[in-house]
């Protein structure tokens, strides 16, 4: 065997590793493990936190974090959760009430600006939208992207008896760009099916996420606002609006009420952010 992959020459192995990518990008391959998916997320937590002006960590106001980590623990429980004792799930509010978002890096790492949380009516919509991001990190859409993308690069680099890109260095081009975490239109509308079933087990109106893409709709009037431009890693569309909906009606889930969306208790909690 040795002798059969030393007699491969450098430009047949460019084909044979480009053929694996092109593989890796169509089947959605992961060649990381969940070991390496905490490694990421842990480094990029690290790059974030040392960026305040960037990522402002809301540090005087232990009542908001807690909360909002109330709402993922309760999440977490959920049947359908298949990592809660491997991701650490750890969780951060960032001061900035201009961005409207949410994101999760790779292994639960979860932050929520201000400004989404201002911005959403209730708390099954909160929830909806922790769901989605849970959801991200359970069906690792971040180093599935990452395999498409830097696995050719790393693949070629062994093969060419180069040293392969280390965690570090990935962390520091997807700190650079954020962007990078910006999921397909398959990836979104799989997290946004994770989330209702999480949150079928819960206290919760499953389509609560539905409640943010109301919003949207009602502040750009069917139109690209701003605040659609601000939602850069999950672009809300209509189709997914639609399948909320559909997801419902196929479940039997009756209409929400205030006994599940939570709303004054989430006008309580808004009350106390800065």
């Amino acid at each position: 065997m040795k002798r059969i992959i030393r007699s491969i020459r450098p430009r047949d192995w460019v084909v044979i590793v480009v053929l694996y990518g092109t593989l890796f990008a169509a089947c959605g391959v992961n060649i990381y493990s969940d070991k390496d998916d905490v490694a990421l997320g842990q480094q990029l937590d690290e790059e974030i936190k040392s960026n305040p002006q960037q990522y402002p960590i809301l540090r005087d106001r232990p009542v908001v974090k807690s909360y909002v980590v109330g709402i993922v623990n309760k999440i977490l429980q959920s049947p359908a959760i298949e990592k809660r004792n491997i991701y650490p799930y750890n969780v951060e509010i960032i001061a900035d009430d201009e961005t409207i978002n949410a994101f999760c890096t790779p292994g639960g790492y979860i932050y929520v600006y201000t400004g989404l949380i201002k911005f959403l009516p209730n708390e099954a919509a909160l929830a909806g939208i922790l769901g989605h991001e849970i959801a991200h990190a359970e069906r690792r859409h971040a180093t599935k992207r990452i395999t498409a993308a830097y696995g050719v690069q790393i693949l070629l680099g062994a093969a060419l008896g180069q040293n392969p890109s280390t965690v570090e260095q990935i962390a520091a081009n997807l700190f650079t760009n954020l962007g990078f975490l910006k999921n397909s239109r398959d990836d979104e509308l799989e997290s946004d099916n994770y989330s209702m079933k999480y949150l079928r087990s819960t206290e919760y109106y499953p389509g609560g996420i539905i409640f943010f893409f109301e919003r949207i709709n009602q502040a750009g009037k069917g139109t690209a606002s701003e605040l659609e431009k601000l939602f850069l890693t999950h672009p809300p569309s209509q189709e997914r609006y639609d399948n909320v909906q559909k997801t419902m009606q196929e479940w039997g889930i009756p209409q929400p009420t205030q006994k599940n969306l939570f709303p004054d208790r989430y006008g309580d909690f808004k009350a106390k952010l800065p």
